[in-house]
């Protein structure tokens, strides 16, 4: 896979989403539409898309999406899966020739479960024993990189402009109830199709601009729990952080931003006496967390999506309404581009998150 040289590039990159809280589908032309006006925040070094709801008739079933550099490492990763999960179904992920797009890794598509007897000799639940396996290929087989195994749901990605990632992978023929996009402008890690937007584990999807500026504390901290960072971005981290808090430590979405995002100690003073001691317990307990450098960033995750900017909003955040769909942008053209007529458009406060979920009915649906 194709990998840029070792220099550093001013930053850039671009972020969107679009999340229908009724559910009604949006289709994946739409937001690369969206991400395309923003096409000078790129330089063809990363682009790519998270969609949700996309896998309707097999919704049930881990969508595991797999970057190969060649046919021994997938024979290899396939015996592995058999050993572990049962496959209902596996297939190339269909694409077409794209100038834009070259040096192609093998990719493929695999819906599985995690084999019972596996699960009960694990003594794990079936989200935790399907991220043990996905970071084991990672770190394992050589020339094998998982980079997307929720359920209903998935990530496409490439070296590429985001909209050239858009018609190489077929986006069209997609929809979905919520879609992020990423236009990458590669500063301190190179630019390859591991490294692409979105990072994903699971469910939980993230599109970053910005830089972190405190990623080898995050990465040591995060890799004390399991997990491994080895896909040559500082970004990888905040996907890992943000499953760690969520789902092992149970945590909200509120209190994950306030973790990664904590307000100054100054700001927590002034708050009210009850809220001052969670945001002080959050900043003590979670402290190797704190994720410092600019950023912007969507959280995907099933059923709902979270924006949330560094707290002194050092990277550009626009929110906007329109009935029940709800957009995000690095840049309002971006969402004009789709839907000039508004509702409400919005700039976030720094280090406050914006959370948006399905409605009742959409979600009991």
């Amino acid at each position: 896979m194709r990998k840029e040289g070792e220099v550093r590039i001013p930053s850039g990159c671009a972020i969107c989403g679009i999340f229908s809280r009724d559910a009604s589908p949006v289709s994946g032309d739409r937001i690369a539409k969206s991400i395309k006006v923003m096409h000078n925040r790129s330089n063809g070094l990363g682009g790519g898309f998270a969609g949700y709801g996309i896998y309707p008739q097999y919704k049930n079933y881990y969508a595991v999406h797999i970057f190969y550099d060649n046919q021994a490492s997938r024979e290899e990763t396939e015996r592995f899966l058999d050993r572990h999960f049962d496959i209902i179904n596996l297939s190339k992920i269909p694409v077409r020739q794209t100038e834009g797009i070259t040096d192609m890794p093998l990719i493929w598509r695999y819906f599985v479960l995690p084999l019972p007897h596996k699960i009960q000799d694990s003594r794990l639940d079936e989200d935790e024993y399907t991220a043990r396996c996905m970071i084991r290929i990672n770190n394992t087989i050589t020339g094998s990189y998982v980079f997307s195994c929720g359920k209903d749901m998935g990530v496409f990605k490439a070296v590429g402009y985001p909209e050239d990632v858009a018609d190489f992978y077929r986006l069209e023929e997609y929809s979905g109830y919520a879609w992020t996009a990423h236009g990458r402008y590669p500063t301190n890690t190179p630019g390859w199709w591991g490294g692409a937007h979105p990072f994903a584990l699971l469910d939980l999807s993230v599109v970053h601009n910005g830089e972190i500026s405190s990623y080898d504390a995050n990465r040591r901290s995060v890799e004390m729990y399991g997990y491994s960072c080895n896909l040559l971005t500082d970004t990888e981290v905040i996907t890992y952080i943000l499953d760690l808090l969520l789902r092992k430590e149970h945590l909200t979405l509120e209190e994950c931003a306030f973790v990664i995002a904590a307000p100054f100690w100054s700001t927590i003073a002034m708050k009210e006496k009850k809220e001052a001691e969670k945001l002080a317990y959050l900043r003590k307990m979670y402290s190797s967390f704190l994720i410092t450098g600019p950023f912007s960033i969507l959280v995907g995750f099933k059923g709902g999506m979270m924006a949330l900017n560094d707290r002194l909003k050092l990277r550009s955040l626009v929110a906007a309404e329109k009935g029940n769909t709800v957009y995000f942008s690095s840049e309002e053209a971006a969402i004009r581009a789709i839907e000039p007529d508004l509702d409400r458009i919005w700039a976030p406060k720094g280090g406050e998150p914006v959370i948006v979920r399905l409605n009742k009915e959409a979600a009991n649906g």
